[in-house]
């Protein structure tokens, strides 16, 4: 099999199912995605446009879209791109052959059982190849643009992702590998709570040193957990994970950080989701990340404190002036 005759399915059409879609598919590989958007189905396939996401880029007629997931059973990659909250119901209606190699590029945890997409996947679509995630800071719209961007793609072993990542390196796409998938999926998660805390930072116009002091201790939270669940330390500090959280803490393209400063200039969790314009993973999953802090005998009080913000228990100036009034320990 050469990297051009692979059908690769994708699981979902939103910003990023259709920017690494589009991606694959102009490499020359058959990319076939489903979505339960009709409308999503028919401007792909007639129009080669998603009318919905990133609805301004061409896509490469190697791309099709289907509302029929049995579509999906003969691709040789299972791309997952759906919301977390979602891939509970999804997942036990993917058939797929035992050659298949599962790929998350979710970034979110299972609600209920707290479990990571690939560990959701594990157990409801067993006995595959291969399960692997590929994260790091990337805006959907860049990477459909065709513009550059680093990756990290972390797989069962080290054979497993150095192929996946050839599969995805292209001249705009620089993809590292690596064989810590808990800790890049880690790193892809609990950066969208920390970029809620940064952009309530900002929404309360408190200036850049705030912000700096935000995204530095949330980094300490990501590695204390990372760490406690077995990832590795290192992988932290790389591109799924300080990287991610520079461009989603930071960027104002970031809907994470579009729905804390929402909230930081007094508006309604609702209204700053709207104005987010598409899913903020981290609204979700602040909860989740706190239920695993607590879990985890871990302290995380900017997610726990993004926690209570999300659900309206606190106000960003309470969080914040929280977060401030903390007695003073060792950095390190």
């Amino acid at each position: 099999m050469t990297k051009s005759n692979l059908t690769i399915g994708v699981l979902g059409l939103g910003n990023w199912g259709t920017a690494l879609g589009q991606h694959l598919a102009s490499q020359g590989h058959n990319v076939i995605a489903w979505t339960i958007e009709e409308d999503v189905v028919s401007g792909i396939n007639q129009n080669h446009r998603n009318p919905n996401f990133l609805s301004n880029i061409e896509l490469s007629p190697n791309l099709k879209a289907t509302g029929e997931i049995g579509d999906l059973e003969s691709v040789d990659y299972l791309l997952s791109v759906l919301p977390a909250h979602v891939l509970a119901l999804v997942f036990p209606k993917v058939k797929l052959n035992s050659n298949a190699i599962f790929i998350n590029a979710t970034k979110g945890l299972d609600p209920k059982t707290l479990q990571s997409p690939v560990e959701l996947a594990k157990e409801l679509i067993p006995n595959l190849k291969g399960y692997s995630v590929i994260s790091g800071p990337s805006f959907a719209k860049d990477v459909a643009a065709g513009l550059p961007a680093g990756l990290v793609m972390a797989a069962d072993t080290m054979d497993l992702s150095k192929e996946l990542a050839e599969l995805f390196s292209a001249e705009n796409l620089k993809i590292y590998h690596s064989d810590d998938i808990v800790g890049v999926e880690l790193g892809g998660i609990v950066k969208n709570v920390i970029a809620i805390a940064a952009g309530a930072s900002d929404g309360l116009k408190l200036g850049d040193s705030a912000r700096a002091g935000i995204v530095t201790r949330g980094l300490a939270e990501i590695v204390a957990l990372a760490e406690a669940m077995g990832a590795k330390r290192d992988t932290m500090f790389g591109l799924a994970g300080l990287g991610d959280l520079v461009l989603t803490a930071t960027c104002d393209n970031s809907r994470n950080r579009q729905v804390g400063l929402g909230l930081g200039a007094g508006k309604s969790l609702e209204a700053s989701l709207e104005a987010a314009g598409s899913t903020a993973e981290g609204v979700l999953a602040a909860k989740v990340v706190s239920e695993l802090a607590v879990k985890n005998n871990l302290e995380m009080p900017i997610t726990q404190l993004v926690s209570k913000l999300v659900q309206g228990q606190v106000t960003a100036a309470e969080m914040l002036k929280s977060l401030m009034a903390r007695p003073s320990r060792p950095e390190f």
